[in-house]
């Protein structure tokens, strides 16, 4: 049985909205939004075909890697205990963005387990780029949350009362830390202390080498305790509806927002004036460490997100047609509608959250960075094909969740290669035609999301660099929480 996030629905909460999508039809038709054809001219639900013949292409473009009888296998070993009693309160100051902070919660659940720890629910990140104010209630299901991970950890919404007299301490815990450093010096705090909070919760914990139960938990911890809030699910649903009442469609997440520009550098066809104001903006943010970066050796490394126009080519030249419905997953592009115009050239059907919503239905949202985030999530984990154009937190996350999922079709650009191949056809060296296009097949190949075991240090790495240097737990979960099925056995 594959896990798909719409079961995270109840069967109330899917016939309420299937009420409200027949309500919106027809008025969505009068949307002021321009669509490229007539909005649910056929129930969403039932508009994508169970059956795939007659697709033009669909083992080449559309067909899931083979899985190879991979299945999530999270369930704790059978001498598994309940959490021992709580030797104090772990308060938890989350950093960063949705898919950064959900990574870090899930890491202090187990690390809540590890040193005995009552976990008060997360405080989200409210200073960041993003300035969110969303409460943890308001992203994810709360009762949800604790009630999942009741056989793991004490979970509580808020301190008690009457616990500011306790012995409290603020602490940076080590980033990429394993066992062994918060059972001996995190744990041994509690003969000073009672509270703790972690200042940060990114990347606390080690990849690899931690005992199977705990690498368990945090799979549980991400994929079933941490689901988003019931207005979040719902209103991602009627997303997904809409993307799928078009058929087979492709989540981008095309990260060229302002805010990575600046933290990479990178400003490849970007006009001085924009690569200006980028410069401006890392200067003045105080927390990002590295202010003087080379774009163009930067791109020629792979190391920036592919541009709309160098993601349209290779969309062209994997073989999607111009009509392709294509979700756009991001926040505001850097330089608007116009940065859009190479990519919108190539193909006619861009969709985004704010194309596919009335501005009624996403005014809940709105304002809200994390919340919009959440829903462009669930339309990526939910898509036929993903494609990230960086390999940032957001595409980890979704190409976890989504080989958690049974290892869902996710192309990860050679951003590298390709950006090589077309600085070739731009100086005229190469040409843009068919022979081209085959070499960009080639190369994305065994680029597809098939199960393959996560990938360790980078060789000649030492200390915290060897760590950082290591695929993220949570892009790749195998063998850790993902086990071969014997298909003699049958499901």
């Amino acid at each position: 049985m594959w896990f798909r996030l719409n079961v995270w629905l109840t069967l109330v909460e899917f016939q309420e909205n299937e009420i409200q999508n027949q309500r919106l039809t027809s008025e969505h038709i009068n949307n002021t939004h321009e669509l490229s054809q007539p909005h649910f001219l056929t129930s969403p639900s039932f508009a994508k075909l169970n059956t795939t013949s007659g697709i033009p292409d669909y083992d080449k473009l559309w067909k899931h890697p083979p899985n190879r009888n991979f299945v999530p296998c999270v369930n704790p070993n059978p001498n598994y205990i309940s959490p021992l009693e709580s030797r104090g309160y772990l308060l938890v100051h989350t950093n960063g963005g949705l898919n950064q902070m959900r990574a870090g919660i899930c890491d202090m659940v187990a690390i809540a387990r590890i040193i005995n720890a009552t976990l008060v629910v997360p405080e989200l990140d409210k200073r960041s780029f993003w300035q969110d104010t969303s409460k943890f209630s308001e992203v994810f299901d709360e009762d949800h949350f604790i009630s999942t991970l009741s056989k793991d950890i004490s979970v509580i919404k808020k301190l008690p009362k009457g616990i500011d007299g306790l012995t409290k301490v603020v602490k940076h815990f080590k980033s990429y830390s394993g066992l062994r450093y918060y059972q001996n010096e995190i744990a041994t705090m509690w003969d000073e202390y009672k509270v703790i909070r972690a200042a940060k919760s990114d990347s606390r914990l080690v990849n690899n080498g931690l005992p199977p139960d705990i690498q368990k938990l945090r799979c549980r911890a991400c994929y079933e305790a941490l689901r988003f809030s019931t207005k979040i699910r719902s209103m991602g649903q009627i997303l997904v509806d809409r993307m799928t009442s078009y058929g087979l469609y492709i989540a981008l997440h095309l990260r060229y927002e302002k805010d990575m520009l600046a933290f990479s550098g990178c400003n490849h066809g970007l006009s001085a004036s924009e690569g200006a104001e980028l410069r401006k903006i890392r200067k003045n943010t105080a927390y990002w460490k590295v202010k003087d970066i080379d774009g163009k050796v930067q791109r020629l490394k792979g190391n920036c997100p592919l541009t709309p126009k160098e993601v349209g080519i290779l969309l062209t030249a994997l073989g999607y047609a111009p009509n392709t419905p294509i979700y756009i997953a991001a926040g505001e592009i850097y330089g608007g509608e116009s940065r859009l115009a190479s990519l919108g050239s190539r193909f006619t059907m861009l969709m985004s959250k704010e194309k596919l919503a009335t501005k009624v239905e996403l005014k809940p949202f709105m304002n809200h960075s994390t919340q919009m985030a959440a829903l462009d999530y669930i339309v990526s984990v939910e898509s036929d094909v993903f494609i990230p154009s960086y390999s940032g937190n957001m595409a980890r996350a979704v190409e976890g969740h989504r080989r958690y999922l049974g290892h869902r079709k996710t192309i990860s650009p050679d951003r590298k290669a390709i950006v090589r191949l077309i600085d070739r056809i731009g100086r005229g060296t190469e040409k843009d035609n068919r022979k081209v296009y085959e070499r960009i097949i080639e190369i994305h190949k065994t680029r597809q999301g098939s199960p393959r075991r996560r990938k360790g240090p980078a060789s000649g790495t030492k200390g915290l660099e060897r760590h950082r240097s290591e695929e993220s737990f949570y892009e790749n979960s195998l063998p850790d929480c993902l086990c071969q099925r014997d298909p003699s056995r049958g499901s």
